[in-house]
């Protein structure tokens, strides 16, 4: 019964996949964090710049639908 438990150990330790897997999920963590954080800081930049070339879409599709008529 020890040997077996003592057998489980050792090849729990000898396992790595479980710390690689925690590894990455910290890393993706970070990456959410510091994505987040960009975004939150620079959302009205990122509105007015999206606004802004939607307006010009709209402009120029305006332009070539008059062209064509």
């Amino acid at each position: 019964m020890i040997r077996k438990f003592l057998a489980t150990i050792r090849s729990t330790a000898s396992d790595r996949k479980g710390v690689t897997a925690a590894e990455y999920a910290i890393l993706a963590v970070g990456v959410v964090i510091i994505v987040g954080s960009a975004v939150a800081l620079f959302a009205p930049q990122l509105v007015a710049a999206f606004t802004e070339v939607g307006n010009q879409i709209t402009t120029q599709q305006a332009g070539v639908a008059a062209a064509a008529r």
